[in-house]
């Protein structure tokens, strides 16, 4: 959006009442909440998703052995929880 269109816009808000003026703040901010939360819960699903995939992965999986072998002395010295 063009600087000259803002600039219109925010003039038109000025010339609003107080009380519209809070009527569309909120309004805004509301919207602004809405896309945040939606977007979050997509890149949560992608994230997810993305999980599911590595978990099938036979590499991965050969690597998440090698490190419970690694880590198995550790394991053992009793400060496990």
């Amino acid at each position: 959006m063009s600087s000259t269109v803002l600039s219109q816009v925010e003039k038109t808000i000025i010339s609003l009442p107080l009380h519209e003026q809070l009527w569309l703040i909120e309004r805004l901010v509301h919207h602004l909440r809405e896309d945040s939360t939606k977007s979050h819960a997509i890149e949560q699903d992608a994230f997810e998703s993305q999980l599911a995939v590595m978990v099938k992965d036979p590499e991965i999986q050969a690597e998440l052995r090698e490190i419970d072998r690694e880590f198995a002395v550790t394991e053992a010295d009793g400060l496990e929880n």
